[in-house]
């Protein structure tokens, strides 16, 4: 995912070599998109000793990025900036968090650090748009100074968040645990869009934990069904299978979730549902003209619309031969 020094801010087609070039006052530039997430299942099995809740869930990586761009050895005081004003900044923003962890596992000091976030992923939305951003603040560093393994970058990016794992790992997989547990998954088949619908309203992810643990799994996903479904390249059965257990708790807050769910249902989607905690809802479609069609009307209900596609699995030859399913 990561691109060359480009100055025209266009994302490349496809990943590039990782590198960095400097300027004359010797300043490392380095890119980097981050892709939001969605869940085709996700599932709440119960709570954990440690305060966390243990998961089960088949997520994919979407065609829907930020982009990042980080100068090394500044000289000057770290600063994490964003163009959207309701992002931390500094300290508070994951990417900071990210760059710490690596250098404090690395050993080493940048220099001065400036990192600038251009956002596209709709924030508070369960796309894992600030978790993405920090994995792609650990791949630039690691495509940089090369110090880490990829397992070793997963377990670093654990320290920043639970989805910081998966957000570095990619593509279509089957995440246990916290979310750090990862299996890889065939890609989706060909010929599918998605349309994600961002409503105004976002939604707590730490209450609908709790609400989660009070009123129990209402709507249990058949994660075996859906990962089978994907192994046959099935579209109608991956349409079917698609389940979210907070999707139950979130409606009943929310009733224009379930209106965003008919409506892209009435378009001819072939399964429509919540990602994450929210709110973003998005629906599966085998056509691009239903899907644009669907998009059209969605957007006369919500202020961020998107069409977006699956990406496939990064090519790196140890996560291939090591989580291969």
């Amino acid at each position: 995912m990561i691109s060359s020094d480009r100055r025209d801010g266009t994302l490349p087609s496809a990943p590039s070599r990782r590198d960095g070039s400097s300027d004359a006052g010797g300043v490392t530039i380095l890119r980097e998109t981050a892709p939001g997430k969605l869940n085709l299942t996700l599932d709440v099995l119960g709570s954990r000793p440690d305060g966390y809740h243990a998961l089960e869930m088949v997520m994919i990586s979407v065609s829907l990025y930020d982009k990042l761009t980080l100068e090394l050895g500044t000289g000057e005081p770290w600063a994490v900036t964003c163009d959207r004003p309701d992002i931390p900044e500094g300290p508070d923003n994951l990417c900071w968090r990210a760059a710490k962890a690596y250098f404090d596992a690395a050993g080493t000091d940048p220099g001065g650090l400036r990192i600038r976030v251009e956002k596209h992923i709709p924030a508070q939305a369960g796309m894992a748009g600030g978790s993405s951003d920090a994995a792609a603040v650990l791949r630039a560093l690691n495509g940089h100074y090369g110090r880490f393994s990829d397992e070793a970058l997963r377990e670093i990016g654990l320290t920043v968040g639970s989805d910081v794992p998966y957000c570095l790992f990619g593509g279509v997989a089957l995440a246990r645990g916290r979310g750090e547990e990862l299996t890889r998954l065939p890609d989706l088949p060909g010929e599918l869009h998605f349309v994600l619908v961002k409503p105004a309203f976002s939604v707590s992810t730490p209450e609908l934990f709790r609400e989660i643990d009070r009123a129990g799994v209402t709507a249990r996903p058949d994660t075996a069904g859906m990962i089978d479904a994907i192994q046959r390249k099935d579209r109608n059965a991956i349409g079917a299978k698609l389940q979210n257990a907070f999707e139950p708790l979130v409606a009943a807050l929310y009733p224009m979730m379930e209106k965003l769910r008919q409506t892209l249902l009435a378009h001819g989607a072939i399964g429509a549902r919540l990602t994450g905690t929210g709110s973003v809802v998005y629906g599966l479609f085998c056509s691009k003209f239903r899907a644009f069609s669907a998009l059209l009307e969605a957007e006369e209900l919500c202020p961020e619309v998107y069409l977006a596609e699956a990406l496939p699995a990064p090519r790196t030859d140890g996560e291939c031969k090591m989580h291969n399913a």
